[in-house]
């Protein structure tokens, strides 16, 4: 049976709408999140959270790529972190996601929303013995108080989170000095325990 392009439309709406509430509401909810329409054929959505309060996170805002495989509601929306963030369960590089709902844990009954709580509630209680990134989570785990500052700056100087330490900020600002990237400074001087002269190094070998 033939279907035209509006009713196939309309179908995804509705499909979408059933499985997806969220999305009809794109101002930020009490939780703050929220969830936008990217193109018409609801295959990618952009969603937002806020960091939690009391965690390196708070202040700053989240934005997200969902999308919606053909399979949905039976498989999971595939979801990354656009914005850069520094957590044991989620790539600095990539901003790919460990999150078990996202993966084998998933319910047809889940909507985005649980997705966006379920993301909230990670940056809240973060599981470093299943890393998305080894590096993060070593430095979770070997020296929480530099890991929650270096989250800190992170969702400063990428999720607008209010200031964090003067002190990791002028060895970016050193390193930016010489000629450097500042994103590829962030990077080494985070992995490198911001030790000037092993980031130096590292960056010098790149």
């Amino acid at each position: 049976v033939a279907f035209s392009v509006e009713w196939v439309y309309i179908w995804k709406l509705c499909l979408l709408l059933t499985y997806c509430p969220d999305i009809l509401f794109s101002q930020t909810s009490k939780n703050q999140i929220k969830v936008d329409l990217v193109d018409e054929n609801f295959t990618e959505l952009k969603g937002e959270i806020a960091g939690p309060p009391d965690t390196p996170y708070e202040g700053g805002r989240y934005q997200l790529e969902i999308k919606i495989p053909e399979t949905y509601p039976f498989n999971p929306p595939k979801v990354r972190f656009i914005t850069k963030i520094w957590h044991p369960n989620i790539s600095s590089v990539t901003g790919a996601i460990c999150l078990d709902i996202l993966k084998d844990q998933w319910a047809a009954a889940m909507t985005l929303r649980t997705v966006l709580l379920s993301l909230q509630a990670l940056l809240a209680a973060a599981e470093p013995d299943d890393p998305q990134d080894a590096v993060v989570a070593n430095q979770y785990k070997q020296n929480p108080e530099m890991f929650k500052q270096t989250a800190r700056l992170w969702s400063h100087v990428y999720a607008g989170a209010p200031v964090s330490s003067p002190d990791y900020t002028r060895k970016i600002d050193k390193l930016c000095a010489m000629g450097f990237d500042k994103n590829a400074v962030i990077v080494a001087l985070s992995s490198k325990s911001w030790d000037v002269e092993t980031a130096t190094e590292l960056l010098l070998s790149n």
